[in-house]
């Protein structure tokens, strides 16, 4: 089977630890042994991750120049997608002993430059701030900013995904048997212009939106969103909490999640699962497990939730 996995930003770094290298790698160097379960199991993966932490990193580095010379958000996602690939390349070609080719791949994602989320930022980078350290910050800076839970982050646009130009990359390295790294952070963003020629934009795509798209592109077999939650939950926070682990589209539509936490993970299941492969959400430990029904969320279309489909 073809996998296309989507590391949470929880793979490089959890709430509350500082953004070193050394602490994204220790929690790289366990993302890289679930994903050497996978292969291990037989199966080809295509792995993507998040990046809002680091992109809101050199972000603020940035704002030590002058406003004339910081680098813009495509920049910063390109170099976010450099860095944090190579950690994920080099962590899962050690746990699988160097038994498979894994490679790097600097991914383009077109965007459409009127899409009204340039007018409505809602895509969370960077730390987390007491609200009137944000506030202040956002005066100087000219941010926007929104509560993150109990904290106030920046947020930036995030325009929908529209096309992957580099398909043709990725599928060549796929047809080689290597393990291909790729849209990191959603993607470089860009537009395209009325000659055809691209340009970056200032954004951050949703690196789950841009996961389902690269998924329905590839025909892949399953999407894994993986994150730090064991499953998507009935009644989240509440005393009646229930874990749900199947669900039908018709289902999955009706549920009423966090946009900026669970909702945008079950649109990208729903998007992928309607064209008739597993979705499944759930921790990064139990990808395997997700992926054969025992652990986690799955999204299926409905004859195959009623059959109760499993996987090898």
């Amino acid at each position: 089977m073809l996998i296309v996995v989507a590391l949470g930003g929880n793979a490089l770094l959890k709430r509350g630890e500082p953004l070193t290298a050394s602490v994204q790698r220790a929690n790289v160097r366990i993302a890289a042994q679930s994903l050497a379960a996978l292969v291990r199991a037989g199966h080809d993966l295509v792995v993507t991750h998040g990046n809002g932490p680091q992109v809101g990193l050199l972000a603020l580095q940035g704002a030590s120049y002058r406003p004339d010379e910081a680098y813009p958000l495509d920049v910063l996602g390109a170099e976010t997608e450099g860095m944090i690939g190579y950690i994920i390349e080099q962590e899962l070609e050690n746990a699988l002993e160097h038994d498979r080719p894994v490679a790097t791949l600097l991914t383009q994602v077109v965007v459409d430059r009127h899409d009204p989320a340039f007018a409505n930022p809602t895509k969370f980078v960077g730390p987390v701030y007491q609200r009137a350290e944000a506030e202040d910050r956002a005066r100087a800076a000219g941010w926007h900013i929104a509560a993150d839970g109990d904290r106030w982050r920046r947020v930036v646009p995030s325009p929908r995904p529209l096309e992957i130009p580099d398909m043709r990359v990725i599928r060549l390295l796929l047809d080689q048997g290597v393990i291909v790294i790729c849209a990191g952070g959603g993607g470089i963003p860009v537009v395209r212009l009325e000659d055809g020629s691209t340009l970056g934009v200032e954004a951050v795509i949703d690196k789950d939106a841009a996961s389902a798209l690269l998924a329905r592109e590839l025909k892949a077999d399953a999407l894994l969103l993986l994150t730090d939650v064991d499953a998507v939950y009935r009644d989240f926070g509440s005393d009646s909490a229930a874990a749900i682990p199947s669900l039908s589209l018709e289902q999955a539509r009706a549920l009423d999640l966090p946009a900026g936490s669970m909702g945008p993970k079950m649109r990208a299941a729903i998007e992928f699962a309607e064209g008739g492969g597993i979705s499944g959400i759930g921790r990064l430990e139990d990808a395997l497990a997700i992926l054969q029904g025992r652990a986690g969320t799955r999204v299926l279309r409905e004859q195959d939730a009623t059959d109760g489909r499993e996987v090898d």
